[in-house]
């Protein structure tokens, strides 16, 4: 085993008997390999982040400093509220009690670009009923690639619309 045995030097011819001195790591080992395996099938359950494809445009960020609420819309239509998922039924309450505090919050609306309107709509009108009246929208930066990549689509559209005749023959 591991700990205590003694190995036989001379068997039963009555030599003494001497301690292992061996420490056996591989027990250790296979609970430190589970353990690791544990952890990476874990840590992705740990992030409540909401995967969207937010639609890009340019603006500045805003500051952090003020209470902000954020309401997500997952491609199929899911509402969430800071990360936790609600129906349109249950934000009502939630808007009364925020439009309570003071100073109120703002929302920040964060919807995948497949997201319908109509449900975006819904929760804007539901906030401003409830005298919410400080509402944004969340978008990616536009970086110089994909703005690159978007005037090269607008002018192989607007090629592939206007064929250019050659004049010359």
């Amino acid at each position: 085993m591991g700990f205590g045995q003694f190995k036989s030097v001379g068997g039963r011819s009555g030599k003494p008997m001497v301690a292992m001195a061996d420490i056996n790591v591989t027990p250790m080992v296979d609970v430190m390999l589970v353990l690791l395996v544990i952890f990476i099938i874990a840590a992705p359950l740990l992030n409540h982040a909401i995967r969207l494809e937010l639609p890009q445009a340019e603006s500045s960020a805003l500051p952090q400093d003020l209470k902000t609420i954020t309401l997500s819309f997952d491609p199929e239509g899911k509402l969430f509220w800071d990360a936790e998922l609600v129906t349109l039924e249950q934000i009502g309450p939630r808007f009364e009690l925020s439009a309570k505090q003071k100073p109120q919050p703002e929302i920040l609306l964060r919807a995948d670009k497949s997201t319908r309107y109509e449900s975006i709509a819904q929760v804007m009108s539901a906030a401003q009923a409830h005298g919410l009246h400080k509402i944004g929208f969340a978008t990616e930066a536009k970086t110089a690639a994909s703005s690159a990549k978007s005037a090269l689509q607008a002018t192989s559209q607007l090629s592939s619309q206007s064929p250019i005749t050659n004049l010359k023959k």
